[in-house]
């Protein structure tokens, strides 16, 4: 029997398949000959690849414009990006691109709002969801971004205290400010709380609606929006709790003449493992239905469906590449491939949350393989990955003192969260340096073009940050 890396996969997965393949003993992701660049730029580095942004976009539209189309839907689907997920200006320019509203979280997002306003990268037509907690210099932003023409932006009551709040940075301002309220979930069975510290109960929110809102003269609600943290998954929980939500909807529009809108948020899921299975098309076609089959039941018009999707958008665009230094074995059992980085600061999902990432090796497909754990050259004990698909194990190409050539790893689907979990540029654990970002594009001509966005952190970097 072939022992090599490269039967190994073609044993146990469909190979090649989707961004990933394999040729002369070397691993093409997206069709990027990754030695190539580490032949260019070294390693570590990380990569990202921005038309794989826009090919999740039109993914998700055109599978709701297909239900839209079976269904006879009556509403308008509006795909939101969720700045959180990854703030860079080349992503979200990327993702301007396509037409895509943005999500924000933070009186800082407004900023970065203002910032792609002044250099035409967005039009002041687009429609902007402001989340999260407001505090006082994030609503006088937004009452700002009013100002400078942004009328499409819509203020998500988090809480009932929200609008008070609202109500007084807007004192001064003519117009009416149009708002959503977030309805809170009841989590999870296994999770710490019953209810969600996100949004207002659903029990309270007819009673604010008709208090508070539907006469007021200030605001103008035009959406519902709910979240569920787990993700959209085809199971009981997430189908009740947007019931739920889809029957509160159905409740207010029933009193309201100007809620035309429901969010589901986000939650799709990404490629995390090379057997992931993920229907997008049937989940969006369960939705979608459902949510005409009540409108038609209680006589309500089908609203607007929005979603924030930001993981989805950008988690498949990016990857880390590595070089293993050294092979330890501590004993019989267990060999270690050491880094040259550390994976708490590169890939923090994988140690507070136990996230899974596509790990592959770059080159060495035919040598034969062993199991493995990785380990980063921090001094903690944490900095280590040692899960993956194949009963919990990581299995990867040997490498022995003989060859020159030292063995490449890549993570891969690593673009939502990790740099801001991480602080990308700021002070690291063990001061190991952030490191160095190269962007993958495509020309006019369909060529890859590559660049550096931004090199590793040097010393000066990190000791000016420290105050030395």
């Amino acid at each position: 029997m072939n022992k090599s890396y490269h039967s190994l996969i073609e044993q146990n997965y469909r190979f090649p398949q989707n961004s990933f393949e394999y040729k002369s003993s070397e691993l093409y992701f997206n069709k990027i000959p990754l030695k190539r660049l580490i032949n260019k730029y070294g390693t570590p580095f990380r990569l990202t690849y921005l038309p794989q942004i826009g090919l999740q976009i039109n993914n998700a539209r055109k599978w709701f414009n297909k239900a839209f189309a079976k269904y006879n839907y009556k509403g308008d689907y509006e795909y939101c990006y969720c700045t959180k997920c990854n703030h860079y200006q080349h992503i979200i320019s990327e993702t301007l691109k396509h037409k895509v509203n943005l999500e924000t979280s933070s009186s800082f997002d407004i900023d970065l709002i203002i910032s792609l306003y002044n250099n035409n990268k967005i039009p002041l037509d687009r429609t902007i969801i402001h989340n999260g907690f407001k505090t006082d210099e994030y609503l006088q932003k937004i009452i700002e971004l009013h100002k400078i023409g942004f009328t499409n932006t819509i203020v998500i009551l988090d809480s009932i205290q929200e609008l008070n709040r609202l109500e007084h940075w807007a004192n001064n301002y003519s117009k009416k400010i149009k708002i959503g309220l977030r309805m809170a979930i009841d989590e999870e069975s296994k999770s710490a709380f019953n209810s969600s510290r996100l949004g207002i109960r659903k029990n309270k929110m007819l009673f604010f609606f008709n208090k508070k809102i539907k006469n007021n003269k200030k605001v103008e609600l035009k959406m519902l929006h709910f979240f569920i943290d787990s993700g959209i998954k085809d199971h009981l929980y997430y189908w009740s709790e947007f019931q739920k939500a889809l029957d509160l909807y159905v409740e207010i529009s029933k009193c309201s003449n100007s809620l035309d809108s429901f969010n589901i948020g986000g939650g799709f899921p990404i490629q995390n493992h090379l057997k992931f299975d993920y229907n997008y098309e049937s989940i969006i076609d369960k939705i979608v239905s459902s949510i005409k089959d009540t409108c038609l039941k209680e006589k309500v018009s089908e609203p607007n469906i929005y979603t924030e999707f930001g993981k989805y958008t950008v988690g498949e665009s990016s990857a880390i590449i590595f070089q293993v230094l050294e092979h330890k074995q501590q004993n019989e059992n267990e060999n270690w491939y050491i880094i040259d980085n550390s994976l708490l600061n590169t890939i923090p999902d994988a140690w507070y949350l136990h996230e899974k990432f596509i790990l592959l090796p770059i080159n060495k497909w035919n040598n034969p393989y062993q199991k493995v754990n990785i380990g980063g050259i921090s001094c903690d004990q944490s900095d280590y990955y040692n899960s993956e698909d194949m009963n919990q194990e990581i299995l990867l190409p040997c490498i022995s003192k003989e060859e020159k050539e030292p063995l490449f790893i890549g993570f891969f689907h690593t673009g939502a969260y990790q740099d801001a979990v991480s602080g990308y540029g700021g002070v690291k654990h063990c001061l190991v340096p952030s490191p160095k970002h190269v962007i993958v594009d495509i020309d006019s001509k369909g060529n890859l073009i590559d660049s550096i966005y931004k090199n590793e952190q040097n010393k000066e970097e990190v000791l000016k940050t420290l105050g030395y």
